[in-house]
């Protein structure tokens, strides 16, 4: 593989560095120059979803996800369902927090809920555990479980969480990567040392060019982890659980509001609230992967 030398590595991401924040509603937002915004289709069926549900709240669509913030408009593409979920529901204010105290403070005006499980407490949003508990109820009345997956952790995260498992991502990759010869030592130590929004810019840049940060290495790092400050376990409308592959499982969760949002996620479960059959008038498709099921956003 050839070395990206550090002029050929300025040049293919020329600018990521350089960002500029401001505040709108009380939340930091960040500007990135290094590549062209995804356009959104605004016509499209998530869009058209997510303009009704945003309206129904006195939000829009640019004050949650800036359309000159390149990050964010990725992260709506994949993870937005959360913010077409039903009205038992609140979805972030915002794409991607920015600190710990944005979180705590989203995090208390949604409320949250606990409940023990095994030897976890976990918490979520109040109608997010209701559905769950009903799930596991019945599953369990079948002989089978629904567990969560890495702890508490699998289920409500702070700001800290997120970027500790970006951490967990990001660095063994860049380690890979040097040792493949496709980043320069110099390449590394600069993105070891950039804020973390400047290295999920600079991220998803390279992976543009194969050089993928997954935990295999194999895709893109948001089909492995959130970027920090956006994740859906922030708004504590996710949960992964270790009984993912069992079908009647998903299909209990299925029917108690919980789908699987995130492709190649596997482990992981949204609550959005709503009954199969309501999900593609929320602009949402279903995608098969791995024999299951995804709903996504529905972008085209």
């Amino acid at each position: 593989m050839a070395l990206v030398s550090r002029d050929n590595f300025a040049d293919q991401i020329s600018g990521v560095h350089k960002t500029s924040i401001r505040a709108v509603g009380g939340y930091a937002r960040r500007v990135y120059y290094y590549c062209p915004t995804p356009v959104p289709n605004l016509t499209s069926p998530f869009y058209r979803a997510l303009n009704e549900a945003l309206a129904e709240r006195g939000q829009t669509i640019d004050a949650i996800c800036p359309s000159d913030d390149s990050v964010a408009r990725r992260v709506l593409h994949d993870y937005g369902a959360m913010f077409v979920g039903s009205r038992d529901i609140l979805p972030p204010p915002v794409c991607v927090f920015t600190s710990e105290d944005e979180v705590t403070n989203f995090q208390k005006a949604a409320g949250r809920a606990g409940a023990k499980i095994g030897d976890e407490v976990i918490e979520l949003q109040p109608a997010a555990m209701t559905g769950l508990l009903r799930a596991r109820a019945a599953a369990r009345a079948e002989g089978l479980d629904i567990s969560p997956r890495d702890g508490a952790e699998g289920a409500r995260r702070n700001y800290a969480d997120t970027v500790r498992l970006w951490n967990s991502r990001f660095l063994p990759a860049l380690d890979h990567w040097q040792s493949m010869g496709r980043l320069s030592g110099d390449d590394t130590n600069r993105l070891r040392g950039l804020t973390v929004w400047q290295q999920v810019a600079e991220v998803l840049e390279l992976e543009k060019g194969g050089i993928f940060f997954s935990k295999d290495l194999s895709k893109s790092i948001l089909y492995s982890i959130a970027a920090p400050g956006a994740s859906q376990h922030i708004a504590m409308l996710a949960f992964d659980i270790n009984e993912f592959c069992v079908e009647r499982v998903r299909q209990l969760l299925a029917q108690n509001g919980w789908f699987q949002t995130v492709l190649s996620d596997l482990p992981h479960f949204t609550f959005l609230g709503l009954s199969e059959d309501k999900l593609p008038a929320r602009g949402l498709k279903c995608v098969d992967v791995a024999t299951q099921q995804f709903w996504i956003p529905n972008v085209d």
